[in-house]
């Protein structure tokens, strides 16, 4: 920048990426790049990610410079009206870093991904399987706002009402990197619409985030080690499954993760989503163990997953919800559950911490 200004791209390493925009350009325009269709698309991908960075820090240092310039015009005519534009800029070039340093914050090797969102009702029944289907159509609600597709690829209703389990798909940029934040238990307080007295109960559900993988990413998975079943959809999943004997259940044995998909009429097409979900967790439980085995050498006690509580939703005697991690807290806990999660995620996201206590 001129003038001694900060160079934000310097600062992002937008340097960087443009020269890696150049070797993908070559990449591109090389004999055989569309040979392979789906490195073609992973390879454009990348690059329009790219490209966006760059773009934007283009964009915000441009807006320096206006600002830096109207600042000399305004100072030496004394110009009022110049020097409120100039505070407006600085407003509009605030916001941008503060945006573009989030997304500097998506920066790890799966953030861009779509990822599978798991739900799972924990001990309680009904009242627990109740409050996982409302955390479904929370998700749901969030991710339509972001403008990502989804798909359930496994529902398990509850006896009931609401759901044991459930797995959806979500295919959208940075819906891994985003959601990943949301990952842990959740613990809702209300008085229960199942009791005929009308008491208070407090219901926990579990919330698991695993990246889809994408292909040129090995993981190991042995015909031997695996148990398919197959059954027919049951239960109260309405549209989210089908009735056909197509429903495919995976057992992986050496770990006993279990997946299943039974959205899709063929068994075929129901075992190969099952099979990305399981690509997903042994990924995700890979990664785990080796962020367990580095705590431990390092001799730190860290939490790498979603085993503690992250968030109340509190619905009586007081309405709240507060991020037990962040502390961020709203009063308004129906928004919340009809998608409004942004400010939790940037939050945990941008690295906020406080002291907090649950309530």
């Amino acid at each position: 920048m001129r003038n001694g200004s900060p160079n934000f791209g310097g600062l992002f390493d937008i340097d960087r990426k443009r020269e890696d925009i150049q070797e993908l350009e070559s990449r591109i325009a090389g004999p055989g790049f569309w040979d392979d269709q789906e490195t073609a698309q992973r390879v454009l991908k990348e690059r329009t990610v790219m490209e966006k960075a760059v773009s934007t820090w283009d964009r915000l240092n441009r807006l320096q410079e206006d600002i830096q310039v109207l600042i000399e015009l305004g100072s030496e005519a004394e110009d009022e009206a110049t020097l409120a534009e100039v505070r407006k800029l600085n407003v509009e070039l605030e916001e941008g870093v503060g945006q573009a340093e989030f997304q500097r914050m998506l920066s790890g090797p799966h953030d861009a991904s779509s990822c599978f969102v798991s739900i799972n009702a924990g001990a309680g029944g009904t009242e627990s399987q109740d409050w996982a289907e409302m955390l479904l159509r929370m998700y749901l609600r969030y991710c339509e706002r972001k403008g990502w597709r989804t798909e359930i690829t496994d529902y398990q209703a509850g006896e009931e009402a609401g759901v044991k389990g459930v797995t959806f798909s979500v295919t959208g940029e940075y819906a891994y990197g985003y959601l990943k934040a949301e990952a842990g238990i959740h613990r809702l307080v209300r008085i229960s619409p199942f009791d005929a007295n009308a008491r208070r109960h407090t219901s926990f559900a579990a919330v698991f985030v695993f990246p889809e993988i994408e292909d040129d990413i090995e993981v190991k998975i042995a015909e031997s080690d695996l148990r398919v079943d197959t059954y027919r959809s049951s239960g109260a999943g309405g549209q989210h499954v089908n009735t056909t004997d197509s429903a495919i259940r995976i057992t992986h044995l050496p770990t006993d993760i279990v997946v299943a998909c039974q959205t899709e009429r063929s068994q075929h097409l129901n075992r190969a989503t099952a099979m990305r979900v399981l690509r997903a967790k042994l990924y995700e439980r890979e990664l785990q163990e080796r962020e367990a085995k580095a705590a431990e050498i390092g001799g730190e006690k860290k939490d790498i997953g979603w085993g503690s509580q992250i968030r109340s939703y509190v619905l009586h005697p007081y309405k709240m919800v507060k991020d037990l991690r962040t502390g961020v807290e709203t009063g308004n806990p129906d928004a919340v559950l009809d998608g409004d999660l942004e400010e939790f995620i940037i939050a945990f996201l941008m690295g906020v911490r406080r002291n907090v206590t649950d309530e």
